[in-house]
């Protein structure tokens, strides 16, 4: 019996080795709590979607394994977080908001207030019109201005 492992092979696709030795090509990172708890619960997922494995946290990885995973999750997840609301061009929608996010300064189109979604206490969920989800982490923490702006469509 072997350790399971995690390797790239010559494709750079992810290769999960169970302990019986097994490689499993193309397999995928998926956390089950991206928001409210992404250092728990990840699951290596078969192309046909098949859970292989499971880590109950990200510590529970070993370290030369943690380094792909997060690599992969990183690649499969894309959510910037909204930092500041600068600006909206209307308070009803649709609208166009330019926002501040930790990938830098975009412009989101809001379709209705459905597309805000709170998702636990001051976290929220907005989707733009292409389909692209932003995070607010703690709608507490914005500053004055943005908490001002936000308050108008929730």
């Amino acid at each position: 019996m072997k350790k399971p492992s995690l390797i790239r092979d010559s494709l750079g696709r992810l290769v999960f080795i169970d302990d019986a030795g097994i490689e499993h090509i193309d397999v995928h990172a998926v956390r089950a709590f991206p928001i409210t708890a992404p250092n728990a619960g990840i699951s290596l997922m078969d192309s046909a979607g098949k859970e292989l494995f499971w880590f109950a946290s990200l510590a529970a990885i070993p370290e030369e394994d943690r380094a792909l995973l997060l690599e992969e999750l990183a690649a499969r997840e894309f959510m910037p977080v909204i930092e500041q609301i600068s600006s909206v061009s209307s308070y009803a929608t649709p609208s166009i908001w330019v926002v501040q996010t930790d990938r830098g300064e975009t412009r989101l189109r809001l379709n209705g207030e459905e597309n805000i979604r709170r998702v636990a206490g001051n976290t929220l969920l907005i989707s733009d019109a292409n389909g692209v989800q932003y995070l607010v982490r703690d709608s507490s923490q914005l500053n004055k201005q943005s908490r001002k702006l936000l308050d108008r469509f929730l």
